[in-house]
């Protein structure tokens, strides 16, 4: 049975969790409620084992997420905004630090925060309704959930400035010749591929999933004698590891694993 709190969903498909953003009234803009409850579905999603893959969906059809909620916003003082902003944190960094590989499932508007919680994820499957972008200087302020140092590191520097300076929405086709997004599914498909994607990782080690997504994140940014060392780490991790142990025994006997995840 999916698990539901007033603004997400959570549905396991086998060894596949699916987090759907459920705020359809507010084109999932990030309150502090949602924000609250993303980041507690995230730490609970984190500690558990069965889950191999995580796919981040949205129930509006015409929107992934929209970003902030700048209604809410716009009532704050200054102290409340202060105030709120490790609870925003904490919502991007939960989609961010999930431990296994993550894949967002985009259609629609995925603006500021919106596409900011795509950018957490591992992959970006999107389908041709998809617009995304960074507008944030448009009204003022700059990405705040990570999408200053995510953008570039998925399209370069001078990319990510041009977007991020221009305030420019980008939309499906464009956004996939751009590497915006990683995927663009046919129309109304994007929530179906990133499932079938995810299903088909799920069906490898959960130990090497998290270990080889572990090397990855950590290897972003240092000189490759410093990466390989994080490599060797993620190695010894998972060689001596009863999945390890499973997968050879499995290739040889010529029959599908059954991993111990452990």
């Amino acid at each position: 049975m999916p698990q539901t709190a007033e603004h997400l969903t959570i549905t396991r498909h086998g060894h596949v969790a699916e987090l759907a953003l459920n705020r359809p009234e507010a084109m999932n803009a990030v309150s502090t409620d949602l924000a609250r409850q993303l980041a507690a579905a995230c730490e609970e999603l984190a500690r558990d084992q069965d889950v191999r893959v995580t796919v981040l969906t949205s129930t509006h059809p015409k929107a992934f997420c929209v970003g902030a909620d700048l209604k809410e916003r716009n009532r704050f003082t200054d102290a409340e905004l202060v105030r709120q902003r490790p609870t925003a944190r904490a919502a991007y960094t939960g989609v961010l630090e999930l431990p296994m590989p993550t894949i967002a499932a985009v259609h629609g508007y995925a603006l500021g925060g919106g596409y900011e919680l795509a950018l957490a994820c591992d992959l970006i499957v999107a389908d041709p309704t998809a617009v995304v972008g960074l507008p944030e200087v448009s009204v003022g302020v700059i990405p705040g959930g990570g999408g200053t140092q995510l953008l570039p590191r998925r399209v370069g520097a001078a990319r990510a400035a041009e977007l991020v300076f221009s305030a420019r929405r980008v939309a499906g086709a464009e956004a996939l010749a751009l590497g915006l997004v990683d995927r663009l599914a046919e129309e109304g498909q994007d929530r179906a591929e990133a499932l079938e994607l995810a299903t088909a990782m799920a069906a490898h080690s959960p130990v090497g999933l998290r270990n080889a997504k572990r090397a990855l994140r950590l290897g972003q940014g240092l000189d490759l004698r410093a990466g390989l060392e994080v490599e060797d780490a993620a190695w010894r991790a998972t060689a001596f590891s009863g999945d390890r142990a499973e997968g050879v025994a499995a290739f040889n006997e010529k029959r599908a694993p059954k991993w111990p995840g452990e």
